[in-house]
């Protein structure tokens, strides 16, 4: 099966381990660092969302309009517009990607985030209200009639959009998390399902679950897998555990200096989070620092178990054989983020990309080869 690279669209230049020179929009920096992603071989890139960063959809917009190739994948809260409004916003950007968008509905893991744009459901309900959400969002794509409706969570009558999406019959939908509440949300309606990178075995386990939630939803198919990481390369393995030491040293030193903000300063209990996936996180980086090839956790300690924070570690060819063992997992879409944006995206385009694609299209020969050669023996 192919395999596809996500990267992402950071909107400035800052990271854990760096803060950033300029705006929190800085539109030469947005488009540069898309175009990096573009000329070096990844497929899509992520417009993330927090509750007071720069409006994701429309730096999409803009990054859109001026590259060609590289496809969007759009980060979105259902707590902060109305299904119909979403719907009508994420099919214009599909008509000026010309086709090339994705939307990753975030459901919100933690209450102080989540209350920083009145949003005030517990979890549970807010898992319904994502569900609901995207069933709309689907409907609104597809549904040439106007149509009444009458849920938990929303209510509207004779609504039709004027604008479609370019891809039919609609774009692909993204989904994450590590709760049951989240397999089950997500097994039922994501084309794309998102999971943090874990040890290989915690990783086996995750891709079952989300199997089985399909197949409770009654669906024939099961989403494809995607799995995030930050690579720390460099050219020789002891150069790549010095880099990986130092990345963790700012992270720390960062933290300590308090010029990190915390998604959970000002929760009742500031000491662990409420999401199943960073608390999985947490637990993996007590249990031991490294895992299988090269998944090495100390760089999630460190930021608390915050988001995307796995490290691989070690040479270009490494990293590309770690990311290698969960492609044999049937994982398909790779993520991959760096500390220093824009300079480890082009080095991971440059000399991990290609590693995995040519492995990965001789796998795929040489399994082609096999499937001929039975049909062949069965034919005789």
């Amino acid at each position: 099966m192919p395999v596809e690279f996500l990267g992402i669209a950071a909107t400035h230049d800052g990271s854990e381990t760096t803060a950033r020179s300029g705006a929190a929009f800085d539109k030469e920096y947005t488009l540069r660092l898309a175009r990096a992603h573009e000329e070096h071989g990844w497929d899509r890139v992520l417009f993330a969302y927090g509750s007071g960063s720069p409006d994701p959809a429309q730096a999409a917009a803009f990054v859109a309009s001026r590259l060609d190739r590289l496809q969007i994948l759009l980060a979105h809260r259902p707590n902060v517009s109305y299904p119909t409004f979403a719907a009508k916003t994420f099919a214009t950007l599909d008509q000026i990607s010309d086709g090339r968008l994705a939307v990753h509905f975030i459901t919100g893991g933690n209450d102080h985030e989540q209350g920083r744009e009145g949003d005030t459901l517990t979890k549970d309900e807010r898992y319904a209200r994502t569900r609901e959400y995207i069933r709309l969002v689907k409907k609104i794509w597809t549904t040439r009639e106007p149509f009444d409706h009458e849920g938990d969570h929303y209510r509207f009558h004779d609504f039709v959009s004027d604008v479609f999406p370019v891809q039919q019959p609609r774009p692909k939908v993204s989904f994450g998390g590590s709760s049951p509440a989240a397999y089950a949300a997500g097994g039922a309606e994501a084309d794309i399902y998102c999971l943090w990178g874990e040890p290989l075995e915690k990783t086996a386990e995750q891709i079952e679950h989300v199997k089985a939630a399909a197949r409770a939803a009654g669906r024939t198919d099961v989403p494809r897998i995607q799995v995030a990481f930050r690579p720390i390369i460099a050219p020789t393995e002891e150069l790549a555990w010095e880099k990986a030491h130092r990345t963790v040293g700012a992270i720390r030193q960062r933290r300590e200096d308090g010029l990190v903000r915390h998604h959970r300063r000002g929760a009742p209990d500031a000491s662990a989070p409420q999401n199943t996936g960073s608390q999985r996180l947490i637990a993996i980086a007590e249990a031991g620092e490294r895992y299988d090839r090269a998944l090495w956790t100390p760089t999630a300690a460190a930021t608390g178990g915050a988001g995307n924070s796995n490290a691989l570690v070690g040479t270009p060819e490494t990293v590309a054989q770690a990311l290698l063992d969960y492609y044999d997992l049937g994982v398909d879409i790779l993520s991959a983020r760096g500390y220093d944006l824009l300079g480890d995206a082009i080095d991971f385009g440059r000399y991990v990309i290609p590693i995995v694609r040519e492995e990965v299209a001789r796998r795929d020969a040489e399994r082609a080869t096999r499937g001929t050669q039975t049909l062949a023996a069965v034919g005789e």
